[in-house]
C-alpha cells in the first residue's frame, strides 16, 4: 500500500530510503528515523510530490527510429539459460546509445542513497576489470526528486575531479557512517559534500570548479531526461544497448546479474553483425 509522506522531514525520508528503499515509494512504517544498518529487503518510497512518469521521447532522428525496432532475443546464454520476461525485459521503445561501432553500451542507473546499489557496487567494480572490451560501461544517477539531484551532483563532481576512488567512499559515507550527504536545501547539501570531499584531499578551488562547471548542468539534465526516457521505477537498474533491462532480482543475485549482462551484451553484439 502506497503512503503519502507529504509534510515529513526530507531527511527522515532520506534516511529511511538510504537504509532500505531503491524505488520511489515507501510504506508508512518505514518512514522513521533509522536504527539499523542497511536493510536486506526492498521497499518503495513516495516522494512528497511524486514525479510524473512520462513516455519515452519520440523518435526525432534516424538513429532513434532505427533503435526503436531492434531484433529481440527470447532467450540468451548457454542453452538459452536466460529468458525474456523472467531474467530480463525488453525496453519498448528501444533507446539510442552513445557508443561507437562495434561497442555495446551497458548502463547502471543508480542512487547513492540506495542500499541495494551500495551492495551491488563491489560486484560491478570487480566485473569492470574483466569485462569484454566491446562493452562500454556507463553510470547514470537516477533523478526522481531534489535529494536524488543532490546526490547526482555529487557523482558528477567526483567524475569531473577524476577521483573514481571517491565513488565507493561516497557510498561508505552514507551507508556506514550515516552521513547522508544531502539536506533540506541545496546549500546545506553543498556544504556536506564539500566537507566530505575536503576530508578526502580535494581542494576548495577544485571542488568549486567541478561543482559549478558548465558540464554539470548538462549532465544533470541528461540524467533527469534518461530517468524519464527509461521509465526508471527502481534502482539499481541495468540497461543493455538501449534494448534490454535487468536487475538483481530478475537475474537471481548479483553474481548472476553479471552473467546476464555479459550474455545480453554478446547477443546484442552478434545482432550488430560483429564477431
Amino acid at each position: 500500500m502506497k503512503s503519502n509522506v507529504r509534510g515529513l522531514s526530507l531527511l527522515t525520508v532520506l534516511a529511511a530510503l538510504a537504509l532500505a528503499g531503491c524505488s520511489r515509494e515507501v510504506p508508512s512504517s518505514a518512514v522513521a528515523a533509522p536504527t539499523a544498518p542497511v536493510a536486506t529487503e526492498s521497499f518503495t518510497v513516495a516522494e512528497s510530490t511524486p514525479p510524473t512518469t512520462t513516455a519515452a521521447a519520440p523518435a526525432t532522428d534516424a538513429r532513434l527510429a532505427a533503435a526503436s525496432t531492434p531484433e529481440v532475443a527470447a532467450s540468451v546464454g548457454q542453452n538459452g539459460r536466460w529468458k525474456l520476461g523472467t531474467n530480463y525485459m525488453q525496453l519498448s521503445p528501444a533507446q539510442p546509445t552513445s557508443v561507437g561501432p562495434g561497442k555495446v553500451e551497458v548502463i547502471e542507473v543508480f542512487w547513492y542513497g540506495c542500499g541495494h546499489c551500495y551492495q551491488l557496487d563491489p560486484f560491478l567494480e570487480s566485473w569492470k576489470k574483466n569485462k569484454p572490451d566491446y562493452i562500454e560501461f556507463v553510470r547514470i544517477p537516477v533523478i526522481w526528486g531534489p535529494v536524488h539531484k543532490q546526490h547526482a551532483r555529487l557523482y558528477y563532481t567526483i567524475q569531473t575531479l577524476k577521483r573514481p576512488d571517491l565513488h565507493a567512499k561516497a557510498f561508505d559515507e552514507i551507508h556506514r557512517k550515516g552521513n547522508m550527504l544531502a539536506a533540506q536545501s541545496d546549500e546545506e547539501a553543498r556544504k556536506l559534500q564539500w566537507d566530505f570531499l575536503k576530508a578526502n584531499g580535494v581542494s576548495e578551488k577544485d571542488f568549486n570548479a567541478a561543482y559549478d562547471s558548465f558540464s554539470m548542468n548538462t549532465n544533470l539534465q541528461r540524467a533527469e531526461e534518461l530517468t524519464k526516457r527509461y521509465r526508471v521505477e527502481g534502482v539499481p537498474l541495468i540497461i543493455v544497448d538501449g534494448v534490454y533491462t535487468t536487475d538483481v532480482g530478475e537475474a537471481g543475485g548479483p553474481g548472476k546479474l553479471l552473467e546476464v549482462i555479459d550474455d545480453l551484451a554478446a547477443s546484442r553484439r552478434a545482432s550488430h553483425g560483429t564477431s
